[in-house]
Order: structure tokens, then sequence, then C-alpha cells
């Protein structure tokens, strides 16, 4: 038995516009086709679930002063501290700002060759919207001097 998403048009999507909602957030996502458009809807909750599959990756220097630096994998971003918590939570600040600054100009970012597949970071950063949370998911490895 073949199961296909339940494509809802965009008319019939406002008549209901509230029991919709209730439907995307309680019982599972909705789609909603609009003349070529078609919209995803569902609960914050569920796509911080499939966001989890993607981790904030980081290489671990450790320094001649023994600071450590913190080379972030998926954005490009590095941090130094004190300490390895120290670099996480700094990392943890720039990778949130870093995402901020790239919703706020998602239409040119999103269309940027290397920058494409920075989408899932950025919308976990935004999701999770906490630095402490941020830089406690980061995964760090030692790196290669």
């Amino acid at each position: 038995m073949e199961t296909k998403l339940n494509i809802i048009s965009a008319t019939d999507a406002r008549k209901d516009w509230s029991l919709l909602i209730d439907s995307a957030v309680h019982d599972r996502p909705q789609v909603i086709k609009r003349t070529r458009d078609y919209v995803f809807l569902t609960d914050l909750k569920l796509v911080e679930d499939i966001l989890s599959a993607y981790n904030f990756t980081a290489e671990k220097y450790i320094e001649d002063d023994n600071s450590v630096t913190l080379s972030l994998n998926e954005l490009d971003l590095v941090e130094n501290g004190e300490t390895e918590y120290d670099a996480r939570m700094k990392l943890a600040e720039d990778i949130l700002e870093y995402a901020e600054e790239y919703y706020n100009d998602f239409d040119y970012w999103k269309k940027v060759p290397n920058r494409k597949k920075h989408v899932p970071y950025v919308l976990k950063a935004l999701i999770l919207q906490d630095i402490k949370r941020i830089g406690d998911s980061i995964l760090c490895q030692a790196g290669k001097n």
C-alpha cells in the first residue's frame, strides 16, 4: 500500500485554518498547495527533531599557551578560549550570530553555492536559540596540526 502526503489546496486551508493548524501541530505535518508552490506545515518541535540529525562538529586544537581553539566544520567559524568550554560557548555565540545574519538575508544566502548547505544548521541554531544548548551540542574531536 502506497502512502502519499495529503496535499491541501490553499483555498481549503483558508476555510479550515484553525483545524489545519491543530492537525499540523498535534497529528501530523500538512502540505498546502498554492498554484505551483508547496508549503510544509508542522510544529517547531518536530522540525527540531528532524534537524537533530545535523550535528555541529569541531576540530579541537590545544595551543602552546594551553588555550583551546575550536574550528567548526559546518560553518567555517573558529574560536579560542582558555578552556574547551569557553571556546564552545564563544563558538555557540558565533553560530547564533551567523544564523541570525543568514536568516535576515535568507533570499541571498540560500542561493550562494557554498552557503546553501548551511540552511539546516542555520535553522537548527535559530530553533535552539540558546547559547548553552548550542555550545553543549558541538561535538569536538582532536584536530591534526
